[in-house]
C-alpha cells in the first residue's frame, strides 16, 4: 500500500532541505519506488535534487481551464496524457512539479481530473513524498486526499515554532485526512531545544527530532552542488535518518566505508 508523506512549513526553515535528505535516505532501501511532488508555489525542490523541470501541472491546468465536465472520455484521456508529460523519471525516483498558482477562470473540472490522476498515479509507488506549501492549498482542495505522515518543519527560533503551530492549527481546521503529525526543528545548536521547550509545548505538536546546523550544507550551496549529493558523513543526513526510523518511514543509515 502506498504511504503518503508530506512536509509543511513556512519558507526558509529548511523544509526543502529535509525533503531532499529524506529522499536521499529512503532510496537506500532496495526496490523502493518513490514519487516526489513539489507542491510549493515557490518550487525549488528540483534544484536541491539536481534535476531540471520543463513542464508543470499548473501549466496543464491553465491550458485546460475551460474544459467542461460534459467532455467525453477521449478528452479526459488527452488531459491525462498531457499530465503524464509533466512526470520526470530518474534512476531513484519520479518527480512532479505543481507549479505557480493558477490564474483567473474556473478550474473545478480540471482539478477534479488532477485529483483522479494523482490517486491513480500514486498507486504505482511505495512512497509519495510531497513538498507542501504553508497554506495547504492542495490538501484543502483535496487534490492530495490523504496523508499518512505530515512533518511540520520549523527553524530554531521562537517565531518559527509559533509559525509551525499555526500550520498545525490550519491542518486541524481543514479537518484534513492526516494520520500522524510531527514537528522537526532545524538549524539547531547546543541547548536549542531546551530553550524552545515552552514554545514547542504550546504548538501541540509532537517533536520527533531536530537537524543541527551543518557546514556541509552551506558548502554544497556555495559550490552549486545539489544537496542530494551531500557526503555520507554529513551530520544532517544522520539526523534525518534517525527521524525517519522513529517515524517508521525508513532509514537504515549505512556508515561510509
Amino acid at each position: 500500500m502506498t504511504k503518503y508523506v508530506a512536509v509543511a512549513g513556512k519558507g526558509g526553515v529548511g523544509k526543502t532541505t529535509f525533503i531532499t535528505l529524506m529522499l536521499r535516505q529512503i532510496i537506500r532501501e532496495k526496490e523502493i519506488s518513490i514519487l516526489a511532488v513539489d507542491a510549493d508555489p515557490n518550487a525549488n525542490l528540483n534544484e536541491t535534487l539536481g534535476i531540471t523541470v520543463t513542464s508543470t501541472i499548473s501549466e496543464v491546468l491553465e491550458e485546460n481551464k475551460n474544459i467542461k465536465a460534459s467532455q467525453d472520455e477521449t478528452s479526459k484521456a488527452s488531459f491525462f496524457n498531457r499530465l503524464d508529460q509533466c512526470l520526470l523519471k530518474t534512476p531513484g525516483f519520479d518527480f512532479l512539479t505543481m507549479g505557480a498558482p493558477q490564474g483567473f477562470g474556473c478550474y473545478c473540472y480540471p482539478n477534479n481530473i488532477l485529483r483522479m490522476y494523482l490517486e491513480t498515479l500514486g498507486n504505482n509507488y511505495d512512497f509519495v513524498i510531497i513538498d507542501s506549501e504553508a497554506g495547504m492549498e492542495h490538501i484543502s482542495r483535496l487534490t492530495i486526499p490523504h496523508i499518512d505522515i505530515m512533518f511540520v518543519v520549523s527553524d530554531s527560533s521562537g517565531r518559527g515554532i509559533r509559525s509551525a503551530g499555526r500550520v498545525h492549527d490550519l491542518i486541524r481546521g481543514l479537518q484534513a485526512d492526516v494520520d500522524k503529525i510531527y514537528l522537526i526543528v532545524t538549524h539547531t545548536v547546543e541547548n536549542s531545544l531546551k530553550s524552545l521547550a515552552d514554545e514547542i509545548a504550546q504548538t501541540g505538536l509532537q517533536l520527533i527530532g531536530d537537524i543541527p546546523l551543518d557546514d556541509l550544507i552551506f558548502q554544497q550551496d556555495i559550490i552549486g552542488k545539489p544537496l542530494f549529493d551531500l557526503p555520507d558523513k554529513a551530520i544532517s543526513l544522520q539526523a534525518v535518518d534517525k527521524i525517519l526510523r522513529q517515524a517508521g518511514v525508513g532509514g537504515r543509515f549505512s556508515d561510509s566505508k
